[in-house]
Protein backbone atom coordinates (compact mmCIF):
# COMPACT_ATOMS: atom_id res chain seq x y z
CA UNK A 1 0.00 0.00 0.00
CA UNK A 2 2.46 2.68 1.00
CA UNK A 3 4.77 1.32 -2.31
CA UNK A 4 2.86 3.64 -4.49
CA UNK A 5 2.87 7.16 -2.56
CA UNK A 6 5.42 9.29 -3.91
CA UNK A 7 8.87 9.40 -2.28
CA UNK A 8 8.00 13.56 -1.04
CA UNK A 9 4.69 12.55 0.57
CA UNK A 10 6.27 9.49 1.90
CA UNK A 11 8.98 11.21 3.77
CA UNK A 12 6.33 13.95 5.00
CA UNK A 13 4.31 10.91 6.44
CA UNK A 14 7.44 10.01 8.46
CA UNK A 15 7.64 12.87 10.11
CA UNK A 16 4.19 13.30 11.25
CA UNK A 17 4.07 9.95 12.68
CA UNK A 18 7.52 10.97 14.21
CA UNK A 19 6.05 13.94 15.72
CA UNK A 20 2.61 12.28 16.92
CA UNK A 21 4.60 9.45 18.62
CA UNK A 22 6.41 11.69 20.41
CA UNK A 23 3.35 13.87 21.20
CA UNK A 24 1.07 10.64 22.34
CA UNK A 25 4.18 9.80 24.54
CA UNK A 26 4.36 12.80 26.16
CA UNK A 27 0.65 12.58 26.64
CA UNK A 28 0.87 8.91 28.53
CA UNK A 29 3.65 10.82 30.52
CA UNK A 30 1.72 13.69 31.80
CA UNK A 31 -1.39 11.41 32.56
CA UNK A 32 0.79 9.46 34.64
CA UNK A 33 2.02 12.49 36.37
CA UNK A 34 -1.61 13.44 36.82
CA UNK A 35 -2.83 10.85 37.97
CA UNK A 36 0.13 10.68 40.47
CA UNK A 37 -0.07 14.32 41.45
CA UNK A 38 -4.21 13.52 42.16
CA UNK A 39 -5.09 16.42 39.83
CA UNK A 40 -7.18 14.07 37.29
CA UNK A 41 -10.70 15.69 38.99
CA UNK A 42 -9.39 19.41 38.93
CA UNK A 43 -11.40 20.26 35.98
CA UNK A 44 -14.92 19.03 36.80
CA UNK A 45 -16.55 19.51 33.71
CA UNK A 46 -15.96 18.91 29.60
CA UNK A 47 -15.55 21.96 28.02
CA UNK A 48 -14.58 20.90 24.82
CA UNK A 49 -14.00 24.73 23.34
CA UNK A 50 -13.85 26.27 26.44
CA UNK A 51 -11.27 24.84 28.37
CA UNK A 52 -9.11 25.05 24.81
CA UNK A 53 -7.32 28.37 27.07
CA UNK A 54 -6.81 28.73 31.10
CA UNK A 55 -7.87 30.99 33.32
CA UNK A 56 -6.56 34.51 32.63
CA UNK A 57 -8.04 36.27 35.87
CA UNK A 58 -8.55 35.84 39.66
CA UNK A 59 -12.52 35.52 38.80
CA UNK A 60 -12.15 32.65 36.67
CA UNK A 61 -9.68 30.96 38.84
CA UNK A 62 -12.69 31.21 41.61
CA UNK A 63 -15.32 30.22 39.35
CA UNK A 64 -13.35 26.30 38.78
CA UNK A 65 -12.19 26.21 42.26
CA UNK A 66 -15.67 26.55 43.37
CA UNK A 67 -16.62 24.01 41.05
CA UNK A 68 -13.78 21.93 42.64
CA UNK A 69 -15.38 22.10 46.12
CA UNK A 70 -19.09 20.61 45.13
CA UNK A 71 -17.01 17.09 44.66
CA UNK A 72 -15.89 14.46 47.07
CA UNK A 73 -12.52 14.68 46.43
CA UNK A 74 -12.76 18.54 48.20
CA UNK A 75 -14.70 17.28 50.79
CA UNK A 76 -13.40 14.06 52.44
CA UNK A 77 -10.15 14.68 51.50
CA UNK A 78 -8.63 18.46 50.29
CA UNK A 79 -11.25 20.43 52.05
CA UNK A 80 -8.19 22.57 53.77
CA UNK A 81 -6.63 23.02 50.12
CA UNK A 82 -6.04 26.93 48.77
CA UNK A 83 -6.87 28.52 46.00
CA UNK A 84 -2.95 28.76 45.41
CA UNK A 85 -2.66 25.11 45.89
CA UNK A 86 -5.61 24.49 43.97
CA UNK A 87 -3.96 25.91 40.54
CA UNK A 88 -1.03 23.10 40.78
CA UNK A 89 -3.54 20.35 40.56
CA UNK A 90 -5.22 22.55 37.84
CA UNK A 91 -2.29 23.14 35.83
CA UNK A 92 -1.33 19.17 35.42
CA UNK A 93 -5.02 18.65 34.20
CA UNK A 94 -5.18 21.17 32.07
CA UNK A 95 -2.05 20.51 30.25
CA UNK A 96 -3.17 16.97 30.04
CA UNK A 97 -6.62 18.07 28.04
CA UNK A 98 -4.65 20.57 26.32
CA UNK A 99 -2.00 17.92 25.08
CA UNK A 100 -4.97 15.75 23.95
CA UNK A 101 -6.64 18.86 22.04
CA UNK A 102 -3.18 19.55 20.19
CA UNK A 103 -2.73 15.98 19.20
CA UNK A 104 -6.29 15.58 17.93
CA UNK A 105 -5.66 18.93 15.60
CA UNK A 106 -2.17 18.11 14.78
CA UNK A 107 -3.24 14.21 13.24
CA UNK A 108 -6.43 15.71 11.43
CA UNK A 109 -5.05 18.69 9.82
CA UNK A 110 -2.38 16.63 8.03
CA UNK A 111 -4.48 14.21 7.46
CA UNK A 112 -7.02 15.68 5.24
CA UNK A 113 -3.78 17.51 3.42
CA UNK A 114 -2.62 14.11 2.69
CA UNK A 115 -6.21 12.67 1.59
CA UNK A 116 -5.85 15.48 -1.28
CA UNK A 117 -2.38 14.64 -1.94
CA UNK A 118 -2.02 10.80 -1.89
CA UNK A 119 -5.39 9.41 -1.49
CA UNK A 120 -8.08 8.36 1.04
CA UNK A 121 -7.93 5.01 -0.06
CA UNK A 122 -4.17 4.90 1.18
CA UNK A 123 -4.77 6.23 4.34
CA UNK A 124 -8.02 4.06 5.99
CA UNK A 125 -5.40 3.58 8.55
CA UNK A 126 -4.84 6.82 9.35
CA UNK A 127 -8.30 7.46 9.66
CA UNK A 128 -9.08 4.48 12.01
CA UNK A 129 -6.25 5.98 14.16
CA UNK A 130 -7.93 9.35 14.15
CA UNK A 131 -11.12 7.58 15.31
CA UNK A 132 -9.53 6.30 17.89
CA UNK A 133 -8.04 9.85 19.18
CA UNK A 134 -11.55 10.71 19.33
CA UNK A 135 -12.90 8.08 21.16
CA UNK A 136 -10.11 8.82 23.57
CA UNK A 137 -11.06 12.24 24.62
CA UNK A 138 -14.95 10.47 25.45
CA UNK A 139 -12.64 7.56 27.36
CA UNK A 140 -11.25 10.13 29.28
CA UNK A 141 -14.18 11.65 30.15
CA UNK A 142 -16.12 8.80 31.25
CA UNK A 143 -13.36 7.98 33.26
CA UNK A 144 -13.14 11.25 34.89
CA UNK A 145 -17.00 11.28 35.33
CA UNK A 146 -16.34 8.17 37.99
CA UNK A 147 -14.34 10.68 40.67
CA UNK A 148 -17.95 13.46 40.51
CA UNK A 149 -20.30 11.93 42.60
CA UNK A 150 -19.40 9.04 45.22
CA UNK A 151 -15.58 8.56 44.62
CA UNK A 152 -12.56 10.78 45.67
CA UNK A 153 -10.70 8.94 42.77
CA UNK A 154 -11.39 7.81 39.27
CA UNK A 155 -12.48 4.58 39.03
CA UNK A 156 -9.20 2.07 38.74
CA UNK A 157 -11.40 0.20 35.82
CA UNK A 158 -11.87 3.24 33.59
CA UNK A 159 -8.62 4.52 34.19
CA UNK A 160 -6.79 0.90 32.85
CA UNK A 161 -9.41 1.50 29.29
CA UNK A 162 -8.06 5.00 28.70
CA UNK A 163 -4.32 4.20 29.13
CA UNK A 164 -4.96 0.64 27.37
CA UNK A 165 -5.96 2.77 24.53
CA UNK A 166 -3.72 5.32 24.46
CA UNK A 167 -1.12 2.60 24.41
CA UNK A 168 -3.17 1.50 21.09
CA UNK A 169 -2.67 4.20 19.68
CA UNK A 170 0.73 4.66 20.04
CA UNK A 171 1.39 1.55 18.51
CA UNK A 172 -0.37 1.65 16.01
CA UNK A 173 1.40 4.96 15.08
CA UNK A 174 4.82 3.11 15.24
CA UNK A 175 3.86 0.38 13.26
CA UNK A 176 2.49 2.42 10.68
CA UNK A 177 5.49 4.45 11.01
CA UNK A 178 7.55 0.70 10.64
CA UNK A 179 5.62 -0.19 7.43
CA UNK A 180 6.93 3.24 5.96
CA UNK A 181 10.18 2.58 6.66
CA UNK A 182 10.58 -0.84 6.44
CA UNK A 183 10.85 -3.60 3.36
CA UNK A 184 8.68 -6.81 3.95
CA UNK A 185 10.79 -9.73 3.44
CA UNK A 186 9.98 -13.12 4.23
CA UNK A 187 13.18 -14.63 5.82
CA UNK A 188 13.57 -17.74 8.53
CA UNK A 189 11.60 -16.67 11.49
CA UNK A 190 10.04 -18.06 15.00
CA UNK A 191 6.58 -18.93 15.26
CA UNK A 192 4.34 -15.80 16.12
CA UNK A 193 2.54 -17.98 18.79
CA UNK A 194 5.54 -16.69 21.25
CA UNK A 195 5.87 -13.48 19.82
CA UNK A 196 2.07 -12.38 19.99
CA UNK A 197 1.73 -14.03 23.33
CA UNK A 198 4.55 -11.76 24.77
CA UNK A 199 2.93 -8.82 23.07
CA UNK A 200 -0.66 -9.72 24.76
CA UNK A 201 0.92 -10.12 28.20
CA UNK A 202 2.69 -6.93 27.81
CA UNK A 203 -0.55 -4.61 26.97
CA UNK A 204 -2.20 -6.89 29.93
CA UNK A 205 0.64 -6.05 32.45
CA UNK A 206 -0.22 -1.64 31.25
CA UNK A 207 -3.81 -2.68 32.22
CA UNK A 208 -2.88 -4.11 35.32
CA UNK A 209 -0.42 -1.36 36.13
CA UNK A 210 -3.47 1.25 35.43
CA UNK A 211 -5.04 -0.76 38.31
CA UNK A 212 -2.34 -0.42 40.71
CA UNK A 213 -1.87 3.42 39.87
CA UNK A 214 -5.42 3.88 39.87
CA UNK A 215 -5.64 2.40 43.61
CA UNK A 216 -2.04 3.61 44.87
CA UNK A 217 -1.17 -0.17 45.34
CA UNK A 218 2.18 0.49 44.85
CA UNK A 219 2.18 2.30 48.42
CA UNK A 220 1.51 -0.58 50.23
CA UNK A 221 4.13 -3.55 50.23
CA UNK A 222 7.51 -1.38 49.98
CA UNK A 223 9.67 -4.74 50.21
CA UNK A 224 11.03 -6.74 47.43
CA UNK A 225 11.49 -9.89 46.29
CA UNK A 226 9.02 -10.51 49.43
CA UNK A 227 5.68 -8.36 50.41
CA UNK A 228 6.29 -7.54 53.88
CA UNK A 229 7.08 -10.95 55.62
CA UNK A 230 6.06 -13.44 53.04
CA UNK A 231 5.88 -13.90 49.49
CA UNK A 232 2.36 -14.02 49.30
CA UNK A 233 0.88 -10.28 50.84
CA UNK A 234 0.32 -11.52 54.52
CA UNK A 235 -2.80 -9.53 54.65
CA UNK A 236 -4.90 -11.67 51.64
CA UNK A 237 -6.08 -15.35 51.52
CA UNK A 238 -4.35 -16.86 48.86
CA UNK A 239 -8.12 -18.54 47.61
CA UNK A 240 -9.08 -14.57 47.03
CA UNK A 241 -6.53 -14.26 44.08
CA UNK A 242 -9.10 -16.38 42.46
CA UNK A 243 -12.38 -14.25 42.87
CA UNK A 244 -13.36 -11.16 40.70
CA UNK A 245 -12.64 -9.01 43.97
CA UNK A 246 -9.14 -9.75 43.57
CA UNK A 247 -8.97 -7.14 40.71
CA UNK A 248 -10.09 -4.65 43.21
CA UNK A 249 -7.58 -5.40 45.75
CA UNK A 250 -4.65 -3.26 46.23
CA UNK A 251 -2.65 -6.34 48.02
CA UNK A 252 -3.89 -8.28 45.11
CA UNK A 253 -3.37 -6.44 42.13
CA UNK A 254 0.26 -5.21 43.44
CA UNK A 255 0.66 -8.99 43.35
CA UNK A 256 -0.37 -9.97 40.28
CA UNK A 257 1.43 -7.09 38.98
CA UNK A 258 4.98 -8.45 39.97
CA UNK A 259 3.94 -11.96 39.09
CA UNK A 260 3.24 -10.87 35.47
CA UNK A 261 6.43 -9.18 35.35
CA UNK A 262 8.32 -12.30 36.30
CA UNK A 263 6.29 -14.17 33.60
CA UNK A 264 6.76 -11.76 30.99
CA UNK A 265 10.78 -12.37 31.60
CA UNK A 266 10.28 -15.83 31.29
CA UNK A 267 8.92 -16.02 28.06
CA UNK A 268 11.65 -13.82 26.67
CA UNK A 269 14.00 -15.87 27.88
CA UNK A 270 12.39 -18.54 25.93
CA UNK A 271 12.37 -16.61 22.97
CA UNK A 272 15.64 -15.37 23.35
CA UNK A 273 16.77 -19.11 24.09
CA UNK A 274 14.96 -20.28 20.60
CA UNK A 275 16.60 -17.33 18.63
CA UNK A 276 20.06 -18.43 19.28
CA UNK A 277 19.78 -21.66 19.18
CA UNK A 278 18.13 -21.60 15.41
CA UNK A 279 21.10 -18.50 14.79
CA UNK A 280 17.64 -16.26 13.50
CA UNK A 281 20.65 -13.65 13.00
CA UNK A 282 18.44 -10.96 12.23
CA UNK A 283 16.56 -11.40 15.11
CA UNK A 284 19.88 -10.56 17.25
CA UNK A 285 19.54 -6.63 17.49
CA UNK A 286 15.73 -6.54 18.36
CA UNK A 287 15.67 -9.44 20.82
CA UNK A 288 18.56 -7.71 22.50
CA UNK A 289 16.93 -4.43 22.21
CA UNK A 290 13.69 -5.93 23.60
CA UNK A 291 15.79 -7.58 26.79
CA UNK A 292 17.38 -4.05 27.71
CA UNK A 293 14.26 -2.33 28.22
CA UNK A 294 12.74 -5.78 29.82
CA UNK A 295 15.45 -5.19 32.63
CA UNK A 296 15.10 -1.35 32.92
CA UNK A 297 11.44 -2.20 33.10
CA UNK A 298 11.71 -4.59 36.26
CA UNK A 299 14.57 -2.01 37.67
CA UNK A 300 12.42 0.86 38.03
CA UNK A 301 9.62 -1.37 38.85
CA UNK A 302 11.56 -2.15 41.88
CA UNK A 303 12.34 0.82 42.95
CA UNK A 304 8.74 2.11 42.64
CA UNK A 305 8.02 -0.43 44.85
CA UNK A 306 10.91 0.46 47.31
CA UNK A 307 10.25 4.17 47.19
CA UNK A 308 7.00 3.61 48.43
CA UNK A 309 5.56 5.09 44.38
CA UNK A 310 7.25 8.49 45.04
CA UNK A 311 6.79 10.68 41.80
CA UNK A 312 10.42 10.18 39.87
CA UNK A 313 10.45 7.01 39.90
CA UNK A 314 7.04 6.40 39.71
CA UNK A 315 6.94 8.38 36.57
CA UNK A 316 10.30 6.65 35.15
CA UNK A 317 8.67 3.30 35.68
CA UNK A 318 5.82 4.82 33.54
CA UNK A 319 7.97 5.92 30.61
CA UNK A 320 10.30 3.14 30.20
CA UNK A 321 6.92 0.99 29.57
CA UNK A 322 6.94 3.19 26.52
CA UNK A 323 10.46 2.06 25.82
CA UNK A 324 9.03 -1.72 26.81
CA UNK A 325 5.96 -1.38 23.81
CA UNK A 326 8.08 0.08 21.35
CA UNK A 327 10.87 -2.75 21.37
CA UNK A 328 8.21 -5.21 21.62
CA UNK A 329 6.61 -3.85 18.50
CA UNK A 330 9.89 -3.68 16.92
CA UNK A 331 10.48 -7.44 17.56
CA UNK A 332 7.25 -8.48 16.34
CA UNK A 333 7.66 -6.76 13.60
CA UNK A 334 10.95 -7.66 12.43
CA UNK A 335 10.00 -11.66 13.03
CA UNK A 336 7.06 -10.70 10.90
CA UNK A 337 8.77 -8.82 7.94
CA UNK A 338 12.90 -9.03 7.93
Amino acid sequence: MYTEINRKYKTYLLYWLILMFFLVSAMIVVGGLTRLTDSGLSITEWEFFKGFLPPFNNDSWIAYFNSYKQIPEYKLQNYSMTLSEFKIIFWWEWAHRFLGRMIGLIFLIPLIFFSFKIGFKKLYNFYFIFSLICFQGFLGWYMVQSGLINNVDVSHFRLSIHLLFAFIILSLIYWNYLNLISPKIKDKKITNFLPETFIILIFLQIVVGAFVSGMDAGKIYNTWPLMGNSYFPDDNNFLNLFKLSALSDPSLVQYLHRNLAYIILLIYLIICFYIYKKKILFLFKPIKILGLFILLQIALGILTVLSGASLITASLHQFSSILLITSSLYFLYKNNYN
